[in-house]
């Protein structure tokens, strides 16, 4: 009996070890969150904040701004004690909380031919697929410089399944949730028999370390060496573009031997420097699967809108433009520049429309209105620069109301023009920048679209 109750006993040890291992596997978790033992022997624990001649830096985030660190007196140490507030959100990091981080193996799992898709790419697509290819095979760097629509999810079908066929983990990094919450259902039903998890704030997958993962760039703060294949999608895109925070994050959760592939329409003016001069490796996809040219904004002079504004008045044009929409019963999305605008806008709007609607960074309805829209049920969304990329409809004309404000980047109105003609069945659209003057953003961005339009033209891949 006694015997009997020992073996249970070491199964049921067994069991909690094999699972606390596979939890923590990959990852570099505050110790105040584990509320169970670990094995010390795969485990490496580190002070979360430690001193410089700076003052502190954060190991988590590489925060050394001090004006992004605080002290409290703590509950838990009883000291005064400091903590970074960078990455707070993702559970405070202090003196006296250190990291705890996996060193031991990583299970994996191999597949065999695990991709269920039938679809074709275009030879543009196919060339660049050889080279994501070659470049996970070789654990290389990459970067794939498509047009929006150019189809760079299909571009990548073929690298997953080199990777996870070799049991490699594989990570899609992408800066904002919307652009998760696009891909993971994409990816999933094209690799249907693949664990994979999607992570987010609010993510029921948190904690989960699967053979696919798609992820906000936040999110790798909590992982360390833990993927083989780092894909970093819409590389140019806000925060990712801004916070040295989330290369650092990239760079901790990807093995020292691993494949990193950034994707992006728009790269800044250094890497596309460096692509030029031969100093980074990249392959251009300057067409969209569907051989039809990008649609080129219009600029549209709408005068001095917010002094109209202060008055409770839109520019006659941009009324006659949305009015056009409404009568054609076609969908748009118009791009405003502030969320204190759209919140004042829509309701003024709504009386040529019930259904108009707006949508914003801190909406709590924002999944519900985007999916709404999705599925035709509001003619016209007001939005924010929030879904200038991720989000795609078929059949949409967009307009943006403002476009000379500082928040309206080059990179950020060639995202937004290529919301239009991305569907094979309607390949056209109108996009216009209302603007009151024009500035250098407006005249870059559409000489980028017009300029990719040449290339393609040049290597044969548009149909005209």
């Amino acid at each position: 009996m006694i015997s009997a109750n020992r073996r249970s006993g070491r199964l049921v040890h067994f069991f909690f070890s094999g699972v606390i291992r596979l939890y923590m596997a990959g990852k570099q978790l505050l110790k105040s969150g584990l509320s169970f033992p670990y094995d010390e022997k795969y485990v490496q624990v580190v002070e979360s904040i430690v001193k410089t001649k700076k003052g502190y830096r954060c190991v988590r985030c590489d925060n050394e701004d001090q004006q992004l660190f605080a002290s409290f007196p703590c509950a838990r140490c009883g000291r005064i004690c400091t903590y970074c507030r960078k990455c707070v959100t993702m559970g405070r990091c202090s003196e006296c909380n250190p990291l705890v981080i996996w060193t031991g193996p990583i299970p994996s799992t191999s597949f065999s031919s695990p991709l269920k898709w039938s679809g074709k790419l275009s030879p543009a697509q196919q060339l660049a697929s050889d080279e994501v290819c070659h470049a996970i095979d070789r654990n290389d760097s990459l970067l794939v410089w498509a047009v929006c629509g150019a189809g760079k999810t299909e571009v990548l079908f073929a690298g997953i399944d080199l990777a996870l066929s070799h049991g490699k983990r594989v990570c899609i990094a992408a800066p904002r949730t919307d652009v998760v919450l696009e891909l993971a259902p994409r990816l999933a039903s094209v690799f249907p028999s693949v664990d994979m998890a999607a992570l987010y704030g609010g993510s029921q997958d948190r904690g989960k370390l699967a053979s696919l993962t798609v992820a906000t760039t936040h999110q790798l703060l909590r992982y360390y060496r833990a993927f083989d294949v780092m894909i970093v999608d819409e590389v140019d895109a806000f925060p990712y573009s801004v916070d040295p925070m989330l290369s650092y994050a990239v760079e901790r959760a990807r093995k020292p031997t691993s494949s990193l592939i950034y994707l992006t329409a728009t790269p800044n003016e250094q890497w596309q420097h460096e692509v030029k001069s031969g100093k980074r490796k990249a392959v251009m996809i300057p067409a969209r699967y569907h051989r039809h040219p990008l649609p080129v904004p219009t600029f549209e002079w709408c005068g001095n809108w917010q002094k109209k504004w202060r008055h409770h008045r839109l520019p006659l044009c941009v009324i006659q433009w949305l009015h056009a929409r409404l009568s054609q019963k076609k969908q748009a999305f118009l791009f405003v520049p502030h969320i204190e605008f759209l919140q004042q806008v829509v309701p003024y709007l709504q009386q040529f429309h019930p259904l108009i609607e707006g949508v914003h960074a801190e909406d709590p309805k924002r999944k519900e209105k985007v999916l709404a829209f999705r599925r035709g049920h509001i003619p016209i969304l007001v939005t924010t620069t929030i879904l200038e990329r991720g989000v795609t409809v078929p059949n949409i004309d967009v307009a943006v109301f403002g476009a000379e404000q500082p928040i309206f980047t080059e990179s950020a109105l060639v995202q937004i023009a290529g919301r239009v003609g991305r569907s094979a069945q309607y390949p056209t659209g109108d996009i216009r920048f209302f603007h009151f003057g024009k500035t250098k953003a407006m005249v870059k961005a559409k000489r980028h679209i017009v300029r990719m339009n040449d290339e393609a033209r040049k290597r044969g891949l548009l149909d005209e």
